[in-house]
């Protein structure tokens, strides 16, 4: 008998939760999905078929054909860049130096604050300004006499999004460290000393065991940061606001929407980008839930 009150206590403790998450996340991304294949254009609704015109149109926008070439390449630089800082990062806070905890507090402080922060400021970094009106970064390597430095940062032709993965990369790195160092610290002492009884040196006990040991840490890390590029939109807006060369996914999605109210395009441009984040999450989550069942 207590069992069985116990069994209906903890449903009852948990149906609120479920119901919340049945309505607000998965009965409105099947709402968003019917408004995708609905003519809805303007402020009131109007859910008539239209089937996947909204679709067809996005796929033979250039517009979109430019979102996607800027998501493509802003995710790489991103990825790749956080990956190979934060595990630089990870890798000297491992030698056991002195103020460790000062300096993994500093790396982790810039994930504390908010993309639009972070925009504000990188903004202001990335003054692409020349002459007298020179300052940020361009200003720095003036004084430094490394002028060759001196960029125009996002408003370069064709590479501008590229430079929007820097403050990302200033942003999320901290974070890639502390994975990759809670990878580190797992890893036995034992394994070092066999190796370097072996007459391994470290450059090989990095390459043949140190980095195959981190590859479920480094798979996690791209998931996660693959999924944060895929929806970027409030970073860009901070430091360049909303330009066609610096276009994204998510950009257009407000546009359209919010702005030429073509909501039926908007709702989905949304599912296109919940599709991608799912193609990221899903093999990850299938993924785990194999590794772990084996273990």
């Amino acid at each position: 008998m207590r069992i069985k009150r116990e069994t209906v206590l903890s449903i009852a403790l948990v149906t609120p939760s479920i119901l919340a998450i049945a309505v607000f996340v998965y009965g409105f991304i099947g709402w968003t999905a019917r408004v995708s294949l609905s003519q809805w254009k303007g402020l009131l609704p109007d859910y008539t078929w239209a089937g996947l015109e909204n679709y067809k149109f996005l796929f033979s926008d250039p517009r979109f054909h430019i979102d996607i070439r800027n998501t493509l390449t802003f995710t790489v630089i991103f990825v790749a860049g956080c990956l190979l800082l934060g595990l630089a990062l990870a890798i000297l806070l491992d030698q056991n130096i002195k103020g460790e905890g000062i300096f993994r507090s500093l790396y982790l402080f810039p994930m504390a604050i908010s993309f639009i922060v972070t925009g504000v400021v990188w903004r202001w970094l990335m003054n692409p300004a020349t002459g007298t009106r020179i300052s940020g970064l361009n200003l720095l390597f003036n004084n430094l006499g490394l002028d060759f430095l001196i960029s125009k940062w996002h408003t370069t032709p064709q590479w501008g999004i590229a430079f929007i993965a820097i403050p990302a990369i200033w942003q999320m790195s901290g974070y890639t460290m502390a994975l990759y160092l809670g990878g580190l610290r797992a890893i036995p002492v034992e394994l070092r000393e066999a190796a370097q009884v072996d007459g391994a040196n470290e450059i090989q006990i990095y390459r043949h065991i140190i980095l195959p040991l981190l590859k479920p840490i480094t798979l996690s890390a791209m998931i996660i940061l693959g999924h944060i590029s895929l929806k970027v939109f409030d970073l860009i807006v901070a430091v360049a606001g909303k330009q066609l060369p610096l276009d994204v996914p998510a950009i257009y999605m407000w546009q359209v929407t919010f702005d030429g109210y073509f909501f039926g395009r908007g709702a989905a441009i949304g599912i296109l980008l919940l599709l991608s984040v799912a193609v990221l999450i899903i093999p990850y989550l299938i993924y785990t839930l194999r590794t772990e069942a084996e273990l």
